[in-house]
């Protein structure tokens, strides 16, 4: 049995104002090499942009990968590792009806299975030379589309 990739993803989403246009970005660092990773939407939310960042990012592996992707998302941190089992089994709905960006949910759900994934939430412009870099990444993206 091979031995799968490890490394560190860390994601950020932006937009100004929200919902606006808006900007992702991630930052795939493996041992010795960085890949960043952005892009942006001309109308969307700051949750749409944070899922999208984990979405691209996971797609984005080009093998199985054992993965600690970092977030300053609590919304996106708490989706996948409180909610989605909940969610998936009422059918992708809330206990209250409709789920908001349902259709990038069932896309993170999808990228998640091809990988092993600890989840990791840090604080937003904090110490984190990483986070800051791609919450610069996203903001640029952002304003280059705009």
């Amino acid at each position: 049995m091979t031995k799968q990739p490890a490394l560190k993803i860390y994601t950020d989403g932006s937009c100004e104002p929200n919902p606006g246009p808006g900007g992702w970005a991630a930052l795939l660092i493996y041992p010795g090499k960085q890949i960043p990773l952005s892009g942006a939407h001309p109308d969307t939310t700051n949750n749409r942009m944070e899922l999208t960042a984990a979405v691209e990012a996971l797609n984005a592996l080009p093998e199985r990968s054992t993965v600690t992707l970092y977030t300053d998302s609590e919304y996106l941190k708490r989706g996948i590792t409180e909610w989605m089992p909940g969610w998936r089994a009422r059918n992708w709905r809330r206990k209250g009806g409709a789920l908001a960006n349902v259709d990038l949910w069932k896309a993170l759900d999808k990228a998640i299975r091809h990988h092993e994934i600890k989840w990791q939430w840090v604080k937003a412009h904090a110490a984190s030379k990483y986070n800051n870099q791609v919450d610069a990444l996203a903001r640029k993206a952002m304003k280059e589309q705009k």
